[in-house]
C-alpha cells in the first residue's frame, strides 16, 4: 500500500502575518512611519512635534521635566552659646526658593559643636529654655570626670553631645515659591559653644520650578 503524502503548506497570508508580527515587534518605529505614510505623501512634510514635548524615541513622546537642582553655601552670624530664630536669614539668602512650584529645600550644617532644628518661632523664652535643658542632659565638665576629650576647653565635649542629639540638617517642604512650615514652626540655629564662631550651613534645593 502507497505511503500518504502530509500535503500541509502555509498560505500567504499566514506567512505575511507572521512576518508582519516580527517586524512590529523588532521595528516599533517603522509600523508608526507606515502609518503616517499618507499624511506625509499629503502634505509632503513629517509629523511637527510641540517644542514642549520630548521625545526618545519616533513613537515615545512626553514632556519635558521641569526638576531642578541648585546648591549654595550660606554663612551664618557669629553667635555664642544659645539659640537662635534664622528663619528669615536663610529666605532672605536664598531668593531661588521663589522659583519652585514644590520641592524640598535641604540645609546642613558643617560643623560638630552646634546644630539646626525646626521648633517655637515665637516665644523666645522657649529657645532659652531649649539652651538651659540641653546644658543640663549634657553639663560642662569642670572637674574633669566626666568627659575624657578636653583639648578645646570644657564646653567643647558637651557641645559634641548636644549636636549629636539634636542633629546637623533640617528639611523643609516648597510649596508655590514659599516654606511650607507650619504656623508656629521657625528654623533654628543653635551653637553651643561658649565663645563666638562662624558656621557655614550647605542649602541644597531639589524640585519642580515654576
Amino acid at each position: 500500500m502507497p505511503r500518504q503524502q502530509n500535503n500541509t503548506t502555509i498560505s500567504p497570508l499566514t506567512t505575511f502575518l507572521i512576518v508582519a508580527f516580527f517586524v512590529l515587534a523588532l521595528f516599533p518605529g517603522l509600523f508608526v512611519s507606515v502609518i503616517w505614510a499618507p499624511y506625509y505623501l499629503v502634505f509632503g512634510k513629517e509629523k511637527e512635534v510641540p517644542q514642549d514635548v520630548y521625545c526618545q524615541s519616533p513613537n515615545i513622546c512626553a514632556p519635558p521635566s521641569k526638576m531642578a537642582w541648585f546648591q549654595k553655601q550660606l554663612t551664618l552670624p557669629s553667635k555664642s552659646r544659645g539659640s537662635y530664630l534664622i528663619t528669615d536669614t536663610i529666605v532672605r539668602e536664598l531668593p531661588e526658593i521663589k522659583d519652585y512650584k514644590i520641592g524640598i529645600l535641604n540645609l546642613f550644617i558643617q560643623h560638630t559643636s552646634c546644630a539646626l532644628s525646626l521648633n517655637e518661632n515665637w516665644d523666645e523664652d522657649v529657645r532659652a529654655d531649649m539652651s538651659d535643658a540641653l546644658d543640663r542632659i549634657a553639663p560642662e565638665d569642670k572637674k574633669g570626670g566626666l568627659y575624657r576629650h578636653d583639648a578645646e576647653g570644657p564646653d567643647d565635649m558637651p557641645a559634641h553631645v548636644k549636636s549629636a542629639l539634636i542633629g546637623a540638617s533640617v528639611s523643609i517642604p516648597i510649596t508655590n515659591g514659599r516654606l511650607a512650615t507650619g504656623t508656629w514652626q521657625g528654623i533654628w540655629y543653635l551653637e553651643f559653644r561658649s565663645s563666638r564662631h562662624t558656621r557655614r550651613v550647605v542649602a541644597t534645593i531639589q524640585g519642580e520650578k515654576n
